[in-house]
């Protein structure tokens, strides 16, 4: 049965090699729900962490299959449960919506959302949390009139110990036999 997965996809950073990534999913016509790129903790290495909807078998494939990209060096996949993860949102919300007292800065309160930026026409709110918290909050910040919305791509950190630097020393080990 499908389950959102995240794909934690570590390479060299070499330009194409998203698009590579991302036709392995497009070739086995997987939806990418969300998609970030940053450094990782090794140096020379980036992390791709990729959240799709896919049953546990098919995420093994997946992750075989990235694998044996050139430049990739290695991919994981986990549940939701095997991962500390949140998304940052930030939502631009008209001025006169966020004036002392006002029901909108009680309900940026109550979900211990920050405000960023008080311009003249405009404030920008950030809400760092998982998906349904920023959704809520822009449910409850919609009837103020927002603006403008963006939520990034899912971060997220493993639980289990093991780490990067270990599975490549490992690697190392294996293709010199």
């Amino acid at each position: 049965m499908p389950q959102q997965i995240t794909i934690a996809v570590f390479s060299e950073n070499k330009a194409g090699l998203l698009h590579r990534v991302t036709t392995s999913f497009t070739r086995r016509k997987i939806n990418i729900e969300s998609l970030t790129a940053s450094q990782s903790e090794v140096p020379g290495i980036h992390r791709y962490t990729i959240v799709v909807e896919i049953t546990p078998e098919d995420a093994d494939k997946l992750v075989h299959a990235l694998e044996k990209q050139v430049d990739i060096q290695k991919a994981f996949w986990y549940s939701n449960d095997e991962i500390i993860y949140r998304e940052i949102a930030l939502y631009k919300i008209r001025a006169e919506a966020m004036t002392d007292g006002s029901p909108a800065l009680e309900v940026v309160d109550r979900h211990h959302a920050r405000i960023l930026s008080v311009e003249e026409h405009f404030t920008v709110i950030q809400k760092t949390g998982r998906r349904e918290a920023t959704t809520q909050l822009f449910e409850e910040l919609e009837p103020y009139g927002i603006l403008e919305f963006v939520r990034s791509g899912r971060v997220a950190i493993s639980r289990p110990m093991k780490e990067l630097k270990d599975y490549l020393a490992e690697l190392k080990v294996a293709s010199a036999r």
